[in-house]
């Protein structure tokens, strides 16, 4: 996700701290953490290793990933691609 530069400390405290043990406890993860490009600051992305794909879909289909606390929405640039 790209934001606005004023934005990114507001995403990273309202929203992915917040929702990121939740995440991590979501089952069949094994791992996830926010990572920002090394030389654009304002372009965040989560690395996230699954047991399988069948895990990683039902994380995709389930409420957690559609509202992950306050909406990044505002502080966004861009809208965020589909990973894969």
């Amino acid at each position: 996700m790209t934001f606005r530069n004023e934005a990114v400390q507001t995403f990273i405290t309202e929203v992915f701290e917040q929702s990121k043990a939740r995440i991590r406890a979501f089952e069949g993860c094994r791992h996830m953490e926010l990572v920002r490009h090394k030389t654009s600051p304002n372009l965040l992305f989560t690395l996230s290793i699954w047991d399988d794909e069948a895990a990683l879909e039902n994380y995709r289909a389930s409420a957690l990933l559609l509202i992950p606390g306050p909406k990044p929405k505002p502080c966004s640039r861009k809208k965020p691609k589909p990973g894969r």
